[in-house]
């Protein structure tokens, strides 16, 4: 299985799409041969699907072509050497991934035919059991919560351990902790921007274009951050670097 779940999708100061990842992307994309992928923009609610994946060809040097043209979105992801799954909104994310039947097809592709995930933001919180961790509005009065479970723990995209000055509602530490404390069985990674988790075959591994680390809650724990995924043995069935 290859995945590589991205925190974000450009930092800031950035003008090129998945900038910051790009060196471990094409390295993923030259081992495969990979010449072309597939793009679920469904996240995108203000931007458009067509210039998303324009954006991405340029970025990767492949050609990216977005699943809103296909007749069957299933048989694009059969086929598809790459998936590409972008940001924006991760409620309108899910459920059109459920509304298009896509589950079942991507868990196919990535866990039978080792078809290469690559994930940022909403795509990333996709890609844990269910998007009870992401920061997300629910704009859908429809929502689900289940997602595609790729990966076996909940990730908190775009983390960040600031206070802002003046602002009285909870800060992102009490927000996850009230997750924890709801779901004591559960533990929560935080990401921060510029940083990466990619699961190679069987192996974990872990990057931060800003050299900063991540964090993982856990209920009735203290909170700690972490540079290596060694932190994260006991929570995933892979080998952690």
């Amino acid at each position: 299985m290859e995945l590589l779940l991205l925190s974000n999708g450009k930092l800031s100061g950035e003008s090129e799409l998945l900038g910051y990842a790009k060196e471990r992307i094409q390295a993923v994309l030259k081992s495969r041969a990979i010449t072309s992928a597939v793009l679920v923009p469904y996240a995108l609610i203000r931007s458009d699907y067509d210039e998303r994946a324009t954006a991405l060809s340029q970025a990767l040097g492949i050609e990216v072509t977005s699943i809103h043209h296909a007749d069957n979105p299933a048989d694009a992801i059969a086929s598809a050497q790459c998936i590409l799954i972008s940001g924006g909104n991760t409620w309108m994310l899910n459920q059109l991934l459920h509304e298009n039947s896509l589950i079942v097809p991507i868990q196919r592709a990535v866990r039978e035919r080792n078809v290469p995930y690559i994930g940022w933001s909403a795509g990333c919180n996709v890609a844990t059991p269910s998007i009870r961790t992401t920061n997300d509005m629910p704009v859908r009065n429809s929502v689900v919560l289940p997602s595609i479970g790729l990966f076996p723990v909940q990730i908190n995209p775009h983390y960040i351990d600031a206070h802002v000055s003046g602002h009285m509602g909870e800060t992102r530490d009490e927000r996850i902790a009230e997750f924890c404390a709801v779901n004591p069985s559960e533990s929560v990674i935080a990401l921060r921007e510029g940083s990466l988790l990619q699961v190679s075959g069987n192996d974990l591994s872990y990057f931060s274009a800003k050299d900063q680390g991540f964090k993982v809650f856990r209920h009735g724990q203290d909170i700690e951050e972490y540079q290596d995924t060694q932190a994260l043995s006991g929570l995933v069935p892979f080998t952690c670097r």
